[in-house]
């Protein structure tokens, strides 16, 4: 099968979009697809070969791994040949519309969002993961947060705060999490304990000109779990070993401790799974999605958000539950796969 692996972009969260294609595109090449890793923002810059040809590319040199520091987008900009507003590079669209499949390796905001899969809807191009609907609203903390309230699944008190806008944080209680609504890795979030970190967090998300949520902080212990097809793999508990799971810890190894399964009874194991499969179920998400919850002291489930294109780099979280299901990095990869092409069939 011809597929291509879609990553980079102009996000954020670039560096953990290669790291993931990597792997995504080694794993793929080995289960022998035409597999080649594209990045959605350079495209096939400096490459003329004729496109059936660029699906038989050797994986470009690099480390799997994810840099410490967050890539300078400003940069990134700069560098590309190809001076057009559009976030797709030279022949990218083109390429995906002549592949089998488009295996979704983007993460944030430039393709997590649901942009992207709008236009390969529009263009009849098919790809891996949730559609536009599902990955908009799983992409919108607040959205995200509302629906999960609706259907009573426990979630922090928060509120939200536009950019520019009215933010009457002052009287929300302390300890508190500032959040971007539409950003993942951890990327611009701040613990805060006093009010003037508050302030100061309000004042970052400012000038970036983010929306946010604050919401209240939950201390316990941090367990995920991610959904394959609609159903739970075996959770897994995260114990960072320094501060909180922010970007640093997330990518860079031996910075946190993953056990899967958590170490927690199989009553709660049932309960996390259901809430997970229940708010997987309301966003109309697909193929696969991780949900992130706290569990207090009391052994109260509280959910936090929940990611329509999990990382699938060297310490991300998804494959090491999928393993501990039995499904190897390979194998999940192609259950991936073979999901876009049964829920394409679905909906026809």
């Amino acid at each position: 099968m011809n597929i291509v692996v879609l990553c980079g972009g102009l996000s954020p969260e670039r560096n953990v979009s290669v790291s993931s294609a990597r792997r995504i595109t080694q794993a793929l090449k080995n289960l022998g697809h035409r597999a080649v890793l594209i990045d959605m923002y350079f495209g096939l810059e400096g490459c003329s070969l004729p496109l059936d040809d660029v699906f038989d590319l050797p994986l470009p040199a690099g480390e799997d791994g994810v840099d410490e520091s967050e890539p300078d987008l400003t940069a990134v900009s700069e560098a590309r040949v190809l001076r057009s507003k559009s976030l797709f590079g030279e022949r990218v669209l083109e390429l995906c519309a002549a592949a089998d499949l488009v295996f979704m390796a983007l993460h944030g905001r430039c393709g997590e969002d649901g942009r992207v899969q709008a236009a390969f809807d529009l263009l009849g191009i098919r790809y891996t993961g949730s559609g536009y609907l599902g990955s908009t609203l799983a992409m919108d903390k607040r959205l995200t947060k509302i629906m999960a309230e609706r259907i009573g699944i426990k979630t922090p008190d928060w509120m939200f705060c536009p950019p520019g806008g009215p933010c009457p944080a002052e009287d929300f209680p302390l300890p508190c999490v500032v959040k971007p609504v539409d950003s993942g890795s951890s990327i611009g979030v701040n613990m805060v304990e006093t009010r003037r970190e508050l302030d100061l967090a309000l004042e970052d998300a400012g000038t970036r000109g983010e929306s946010v949520i604050v919401e209240k902080r939950i201390y316990g212990r941090e367990i995920q779990v991610s959904i394959l097809g609609g159903a739970a793999l075996p959770s897994i508990e995260i114990r960072p070993r320094c501060g909180f799971y922010d970007y640093h810890n997330k990518y860079q190894p031996g910075a946190a401790d993953e056990i899967t399964p958590a170490p927690i009874p199989p009553e709660a194991e049932y309960r996390l799974a259901r809430a997970a499969t229940a708010i997987y179920s309301a966003l109309g998400l697909r193929a696969l999605a991780r949900a992130d919850f706290i569990m207090d002291g009391d052994g109260n489930f509280w959910f936090l958000e929940i990611n329509t294109l999990p990382g699938m780099t060297p310490t991300s979280l998804a494959p090491q539950e999928a393993a501990a299901a039995g499904l190897s990095y390979e194998q999940l990869c192609q259950r991936i796969v073979e999901l876009a092409f049964a829920e394409e069939e679905a909906t026809v």
